[in-house]
């Protein structure tokens, strides 16, 4: 277990400064400072693993909250569109959710008709940042644990474009009390995941808070509107169509890798990489599905949502993974703002910085 320096949870800055960045210039930070320089080689050190602390998630929560860190931290990460927070020094900042990651690049591609705009319109290709990571501390199979995978696209497909794009993000995720899928193969990842607090045990006190700083700076906590990709590349004037849900899974033809107690990053890496030889071998594909139709039941605590009508949209295929230092504590992804109409920017609840 592994702890380290926080930086800075609020705005900075840095995060104003933000105008687009460059698939180039992120993708060589992330694979500036791996883990292990050479995966899975002869005595390279184990993947590090950032305890989810709740001290740290309480900082500052008493006694009045206005320096509370993990609500700064949810303000900023809907404020800031930037696409690396360096930060003071160039150590960039602890993130006190999700800590444990590995990145991947690679290509987002819509191949079937659908009545959607922007980036899930049919012939949709971008570049793509992923991060994948799980909630809390465990990182291990066999263990309760809530995968993710949020992703970065660049409306290109030339990784050496010179001028700086805006990106759009998106966010899925297993229930987000936990699950017991050993294999990511068998991992459903949602936009709107579930929420069965109970599975995290221990970790109940930190969800609890975590749902509190997401309702304090925006309004819904357990759901992430997919419009930025609907609007990446939009032609002005053309209406916003966006899925209300989105699945991602591994496509079934991926290897199952075996091993008792194995590191999720390390998982990763084997579906694309031989160890101890730098270069891929395989690549590493998820499927999209999109929906329109479902229902929620429950409370936030307890909530489980009913989806059905699932179609197939395109897939993501990564080619390249990396664990890395700047991937866990530069590479950032902006949250998009709660709308109540998810096609109409009007209806945003935070806007310029505050909650409306």
């Amino acid at each position: 277990m592994q702890t380290a320096r926080y930086g800075s949870m609020e705005i900075t800055e840095e995060d104003r400064r933000y105008a687009g960045s460059r698939y180039s210039e992120v993708r060589r930070a992330i694979f500036a400072n791996p883990y292990q320089k050479l995966w899975g080689a002869e005595g390279m050190p184990p993947m590090p693993r950032y305890k989810v602390d709740l001290a740290g998630v309480l900082a500052g929560l008493l006694p009045f909250g206005k320096s509370w860190q993990l609500l700064r931290a949810s303000e900023r990460t809907i404020d800031s569109s930037a696409d690396l927070r360096w930060g003071s020094g160039g150590q960039g900042f602890r993130r006190l959710l999700h800590p444990n990651g590995i990145c991947l690049t690679g290509l987002w591609e819509i191949t079937e008709d659908t009545p959607y705009s922007g980036y899930f319109k049919k012939g949709s290709k971008a570049l793509i940042i992923g991060r994948y990571s799980t909630c809390c501390t465990e990182s291990r199979r066999g263990r309760t644990r809530s995968l993710a995978l949020a992703g970065k696209l660049y409306p290109t497909t030339d990784v050496n474009h010179a001028e700086p794009l805006s990106t759009a993000h998106f966010f899925t995720q297993q229930d987000l009390g936990g699950e017991f899928s050993d294999f990511v193969n068998d991992a459903e990842l949602r936009n709107a995941p579930d929420t069965r607090s109970w599975r995290r045990g221990l970790g109940l006190p930190v969800l609890l808070l975590e749902g509190l700083a997401f309702l304090r700076a925006d309004r819904q906590p357990t759901q992430r509107q997919l419009y930025p990709i609907a609007e990446l590349g939009k032609e002005p004037g053309e209406a916003t169509r966006t899925p209300e849900f989105m699945r991602l899974r591994v496509a079934s033809g991926q290897p199952r890798i075996d091993g008792e107690s194995l590191d999720f990053r390390d998982e990763i890496m084997a579906q694309i990489y031989d160890q101890g030889d730098p270069i891929p071998k395989r690549s590493l594909e998820f499927i999209i599905e999109v929906s329109d139709t479902g229902k929620t039941t429950g409370t936030p605590l307890f909530e489980r949502r009913l989806i059905d009508r699932w179609r197939t949209l395109g897939k993501i295929t990564f080619t390249e993974a990396v664990a890395s230092y700047n991937g866990d504590f530069v590479l950032h992804f902006n949250h998009p703002t709660w709308r109540q109409d998810r096609n109409n920017p009007a209806t945003a609840t935070r806007i310029a910085g505050r909650k409306v």
